[in-house]
Order: C-alpha cells, then structure tokens, then sequence
C-alpha cells in the first residue's frame, strides 16, 4: 500500500490542526465541529484522488433516565471507513466509536456524526490545539453536576502500542486520574471532551 501511503500522508499534512470554531454555549467551551473537519478531510481526500465510503454498525441503543426524570435515548456506533486510492486501487479502513444522546430521534445521527469525526481527527492524528486532560473547569464542574451513569459497566481499554487507557466513545488515551475520575463519576471510561457531552443537565 505505498501508493495509497503517500497520499495519506499528505492528507495528513494539509489536516494536521483545525481550528475549534464551535461553541458549546450551556458549559462554555469550544471544539471542531463535524461540519469543519469533515470539509477539510473531504476536500484533501478528493484532492489526491482518495475516494471513501463509510459504513456504520450500531453497537447499542438504550433508554437513559436523566436526573429530572425525564426518558432520553443513548446509542453507540461504529464507523468503519474505506479508503480507496483511484489511482492504484490500494484500500485501507479506519474506525471510529461515537455516542449520542437524544429525547427524539436524533441519537442515532448524533452517534453516526461523532463516530465519524473521530475515525478521520485519530486516524489522521488531527491536532485541534488544546489538552483535554488539562481542563480545570470540567472537573469543577462535575463537583456540581449530577450525572447518570452510563451502561455497560466500566471498561477499561488498552491501546496495543503503548499499553495506556482509552475513552470508550471517542478512544482518545486517557490518564489513569482521568478514568478514575470517569469511572467513578459516569460508570465508564471517558476522555473530558466525552465527559461533558454525557453530563446531565
């Protein structure tokens, strides 16, 4: 696959950091949206003649209670994308693990678009300028929040090369302090980025 290699390698290049433009305005902090990583991969992708076709697999549905009682909707979903070179034919797929919550129909599509966003921001090893595990105010304000924990029961993942701690959702490495944390707060292992997204209001 060195053909395929070498343009993937400057798809990294030109994806290698985008910009947080997005708000999150209820817990006042910022992140790159799926819309903007998706133009940027995209656009280098269809540049060097990479074509891609994703392919989703639900991994869990359920029904959550939050602490105002109300009944919200939780899946999470596996995107698997295959990358295709037009050009020799050389294929690889990349995966990503993405969670959602909604009281409508929307989990489902908020799962799909977080799995996809980062399949492409770790496969590419895009930078969008900060450290998660650095976040002060996240663990302030899980102090003050009530949360409900989260189903299945704690996992607790490996990455092969380096033998760290992974976020169940997004499978960032995570710090032994941050699952601790995580798992004694949500009942499962999460980055602080996955932590604010499963914080109940």
């Amino acid at each position: 696959m060195q053909k395929l290699a070498k343009k993937f390698i400057e798809v990294m290049k030109e994806c290698s950091h985008i910009a947080k433009a997005g708000t999150n305005s209820f817990h006042g902090y910022k992140y790159a949206t799926s819309a903007d990583v998706m133009d940027r991969v995209n656009s280098s992708l269809a540049k060097h003649g990479i074509a891609s076709a994703a392919r989703p697999e639900l991994l869990s549905l359920q029904d959550v209670t939050t602490v105002k009682g109300n009944t919200e909707h939780l899946a999470t979903v596996k995107m698997t994308i295959e990358l295709t070179d037009v050009d020799s034919g050389e294929s690889c797929s990349i995966t990503g693990l993405g969670s959602g919550q909604d009281a409508g129909d929307k989990a489902v599509m908020k799962a799909q678009t977080a799995a996809i966003k980062y399949a492409y921001m770790l496969s590419l090893a895009v930078s969008t300028g900060d450290d998660p595990e650095a976040d002060i105010h996240t663990d302030q304000a899980g102090e003050e929040l009530s949360v409900v924990p989260l189903k299945p029961k704690p996992i607790r993942k490996r990455v092969s090369q380096n033998n760290a701690t992974v976020c169940v959702d997004c499978g960032t490495p995570i710090s032994d302090k941050v699952f601790d944390f995580s798992v004694k707060r949500f009942g499962a292992a999460l980055c602080m980025d996955c932590q604010k997204n499963h914080q109940a209001v």
